[in-house]
């Protein structure tokens, strides 16, 4: 085999892996996304990281993080795809093996998943199934002695042929996500009106660069493990409590639509988020108490955790006295006025005032199981995180933005502070190192929600470092001690560097 051969030979293997991508991908459309070839094994990935290397990631590429890891599982895929082609053009059966391997891994991949079923492993059948065919008509059509006489150089033809295939694999796949996407899709949901509804949000700040008082939900951020958004049809639909109580029962969804409803406004944030960070946003969630559901169970004397489980076999650990403290934690089924969005855990999700999603937001919700943290280990416990989870007071300076040049003069710094289930008192600000400074204070809408603040600055020259911190109602002031997310979440004082030129 000569030099100029490989990249040839390369390209066969690589039309090859993308024409059985594709079909499986299809095929998972069709009956379980997270079991496309390429999810299943991004998934396996994220489960075998390391924490550190998962907090890395979220911090480097943020919300980007997951786009990436399918690229780069996508990538290493075609690399091998193309070594098997180029081990195929000698030695078919064993090049063959190579992609073999491939699909078994996929295969393997989606078995792993919590929910997993024998049907899960259709998309990676069928993506041996093409890859297989593509890459034997390939090889074959690439041998001299298989040309037809007269029909011109061999090389041209698997070219011609293998465009084909490449064209086909891409429609296949391109047909596939728009069956995902379309699934995802919301009927019509009429939404109950709550019993014990909230006041009226106020307007917040009118402050260039701020963040918006409440978050509009297609800015929410989302930070979880799922590289496909678990799909659910209410009609199929139901909430398990079982476990140490003395009446387990499963409720529908028409029978959770009939329970009181509450209405209110809280701010969720991301056990991930680094000290000024985005991870965080604030809205009005619509659900049913939490001890509502719990209280009908009839709580046993043994738990000490709520055990939640997604739809697809994900688990979240709640501590069981802080859920049932008082605070208005809820079986949520709509956010901003709206349905859950899918990404955001539709049909219902659990949301728990004051404490990081980590602990207290399941998505996808479909049990409730009271048990002990000696008998079960949720997901991220096992993985080292502590079992509270109360959210660390904090402040972020959302304008001016760090770096930035301005110009001399009247400025305002301005962002928000949250002390989740303790409220917000009072923002401080000190610039260049000098004495702290009250800020004002936009509209309070309770303890469990975050409050705007402003400080007029008048600007001279040079290079300012900004700093802000967080009072709360009963006087504690935010910490300076410097600390990652994990295991427990970040704190520390938000500064920015500007220069006023």
């Amino acid at each position: 085999m000569t030099a100029p051969q490989l990249p040839h030979d390369a390209t066969v293997g690589v039309i090859a892996a993308t024409a059985g991508i594709g079909i499986g991908h299809l095929v998972a459309a069709l009956t379980n996304p997270s079991a496309s070839p390429v999810l299943s094994i991004g998934s396996a990935v994220i489960d075998a990281t390391p924490t550190p290397v998962k907090e890395w990631a979220v911090a480097t590429f943020g919300t980007s993080d997951k786009i990436i890891l399918i690229g780069s599982v996508a990538l290493g895929t075609l690399v091998l795809a193309g070594l098997g082609g180029v081990i195929a053009a000698r030695r078919f059966s064993i090049g063959a093996l190579v992609l073999i391997a491939l699909v078994a891994l996929a295969g393997a991949a989606a078995l792993t998943r919590p929910a997993a079923t024998v049907a899960d492993l259709l998309p990676a059948l069928a993506t041996g199934v093409m890859a297989l065919a593509a890459l034997w008509w390939l090889v074959r059509e690439r041998d001299p002695a298989n040309a037809e006489s007269g029909g011109g150089p061999t090389r041209r033809r698997v070219l011609t042929g293998g465009g084909a295939v490449l064209v086909a694999a891409v429609l296949a796949g391109a047909a596939g996500e728009a069956i995902i996407r379309g699934s995802r899709r919301l009927g019509d949901i009429v939404l109950p009106r709550p019993s014990d509804p909230p006041p009226p949000l106020a307007d917040g700040l009118d402050i260039e660069g701020i963040s918006p008082f409440r978050t509009p939900t297609e800015d929410f951020y989302r930070v979880d493990v799922n590289l496909s958004v678990p799909v659910v049809d209410v009609d199929d639909w139901a909430l398990t409590i079982d476990g140490d109580v003395a009446r387990p029962y499963t409720i529908t969804w028409d029978e959770l639509l009939e329970m009181d409803m509450i209405e209110r406004d809280i701010t969720m944030t991301c056990v991930s988020n680094e000290v000024g960070g985005g991870y965080v946003g604030a809205t009005r969630w619509l659900g049913v108490p939490l001890t509502d559901l719990l209280e009908r169970a009839g709580i046993g004397s043994r738990a000490d955790q709520i055990l939640s489980t997604a739809v697809d076999g994900f688990t979240i650990s709640t501590p069981l006295a802080i859920a049932t403290d008082g605070r208005d934690a809820m079986v949520a089924i709509a956010m901003d006025g709206e349905p859950l969005p899918r990404e955001h855990g539709f049909p219902a999700r659990l949301i728990t005032p004051g404490l990081y999603g980590y602990v207290g937001a399941t998505k996808w919700l479909e049990r409730l199981t009271l048990t002990t943290y000696a008998s079960d280990r949720a997901y991220w416990t096992e993985r080292g995180w502590d079992i509270d989870g109360p959210i660390k007071v904090s402040t972020r300076i959302d304008t001016p933005r760090g770096l930035a040049e301005l110009d001399p003069g009247d400025l305002v710094i301005a962002g928000v502070a949250w002390a989740q289930h303790r409220g917000v008192e009072g923002v401080q600000v000190r610039i260049d190192g000098g004495e702290w400074t009250d800020a004002e204070l936009g509209p309070d809408a309770g303890v469990d929600y975050w409050r705007q603040w402003y400080l007029p600055w008048k600007a001279g020259s040079g290079r300012h470092t900004v700093q802000a911190r967080c009072v709360t109602d009963d006087g504690e002031v935010q910490t300076a001690e410097r600390a990652g997310p994990f295991p427990n979440g970040s704190s520390g004082i938000h500064d920015i560097v500007v220069r006023v030129a």
